[in-house]
């Protein structure tokens, strides 16, 4: 077997995701009422049977480093098996990583530890089931220096990611992010190409382009923009569509699921898919599990029926997480975390609750996502006046409020 070694880009700030990532880096946000965005990326490395995975920190590392401690502790000397932090050492000086291409340069000591024959660096803030072995052997049938896990999206959508310009037979001719005029699919104009942030190098060839980048006198330090820019040029550069993928155990009709949640409103959407009768995300096949687990709260508990006052724990259409107790509140179409309490005569709709978020008795929110460890006042009103909400919290364009401990003066000492 080839020797493989993944290396999983966890150091990203995600601006566009604050307040969210005020506090942690973008791959350590809660998502799905059980999980942080990396646990996706690992889940599909390891059912897919690769085992040796490097995961590069950098910004706010903390809150992610303790979850992986804690809900991965893949290490196994036999079988050289292991999951482990590379964080930021300034290895290659006093600065920091410059960019993506930056931060594994900056760990290339990594790759004489390992010798691997093919590289693979993985993002680790998307929400996807990939059985990544697939792209795996699509690299070795056409002996790729690189390949680029793509998927299709219409052409007038495209302009917002890295573009990928391939012939007939999928040999990636052209690579330009964000391009105003984006290159059409042959054969079909009406769609283009877009990365996926997922690549496979020949470590050979990935230590050669590190350098050229490194030397450079003009460059980002990027992938997409100064090394897959103009890797086509003098290199065998394959893309990988991700748009007939689909993992064991799957249904036909979710074949090319991915959802960049780079954002407040796309995040909120991708989370309110999971509540739909039939999501398109499964998070319940056993065939493919989205591995990572949570501190051991107990199961979830529902008190209070008493329908004729009004004083009613229930939950319709929405995920509860491990020791959650609803508590004569009222949730509807709503993600809760892990240990949240909704006390007597609440009502929630249309958000998702971090862990330990406790919303006070008569309390309304409506749209909302809810940072960890928020206690919401009793009688607030969220999300039903969204002028008055803008003067006291984080509102998205399409109007989903992000509430976090500070607007409320609260600063305990809860982990992120």
């Amino acid at each position: 077997m080839r020797k493989t070694l993944a290396m999983v880009l966890a150091g990203g700030e995600g601006k566009r995701l604050f307040p969210l990532t005020k506090e942690r880096s973008k791959p350590a946000v809660y998502f799905g009422g059980g999980y942080r965005l990396i646990d996706f990326a690992l889940s599909n490395l390891v059912n897919s049977g690769f085992h040796q995975i490097k995961v590069i920190t950098q910004y706010r590392g903390t809150s992610l480093v303790r979850h992986l401690t804690r809900s991965w502790p893949l290490a196994s000397g036999l079988l050289d098996q292991y999951i482990e932090c590379a964080p930021a050492a300034m290895n290659r000086g006093p600065t920091w990583f410059r960019g993506t291409a930056d931060a594994i340069y900056q760990n290339i000591d990594l790759l004489r530890e390992v010798r691997p024959d093919d590289v693979l660096i993985w993002g680790a803030d998307h929400i996807y089931k990939m059985d990544v072995s697939v792209m795996m052997n699509y690299h070795l049938e056409v002996d790729a220096d690189v390949t680029v896990a793509t998927l299709p999206v219409p052409r007038s959508e495209a302009s917002a990611f890295g573009c990928v310009h391939v012939d007939d037979h999928g040999k990636i001719i052209g690579f330009v992010e964000k391009p105003k005029d984006p290159p059409g699919i042959p054969g079909r104009e009406d769609m283009t190409l877009v990365s996926m942030g997922n690549y496979i190098f020949k470590r050979n060839v990935l230590v050669d382009e590190l350098k050229r980048d490194a030397d450079a006198e003009v460059t980002s330090h990027d992938f997409g923009k100064d090394i897959l820019s103009t890797a086509p040029s003098r290199l065998n550069v394959h893309a990988y569509d991700f748009a007939s993928h689909i993992c064991r155990g799957e249904n036909e009709n979710v074949r090319g699921y991915w959802r960049d949640v780079g954002t407040i409103d796309s995040y909120f959407i991708a989370s309110m898919d999971l509540v739909s009768v039939s999501p398109q995300l499964n998070l319940y096949n056993p065939e493919w599990p989205i591995r990572g687990t949570s501190a051991p709260y107990g199961p979830a508990k529902f008190v209070f029926s008493d329908f004729g006052g009004g004083r009613v724990g229930m939950a319709l259409d929405s995920i509860v997480g491990d020791g959650s107790i609803i508590s004569g509140g009222r949730i509807e179409r709503s993600i809760l975390s892990p240990n949240v309490r909704v006390n007597s005569y609440s009502f929630v709709t249309d958000s998702v609750l971090f862990p330990g978020v406790d919303v006070g008795r008569g309390a309304r929110l409506h749209r909302c996502i809810v940072d960890k460890g928020v206690k919401i006042p009793p009688g607030e009103r969220i999300g039903e006046d969204l002028e008055r909400d803008r003067q006291r919290f984080a509102v998205s364009d399409s109007g989903i409020v992000v509430v976090s401990r500070d607007a409320f003066g609260q600063h305990d000492e809860f982990d992120v």
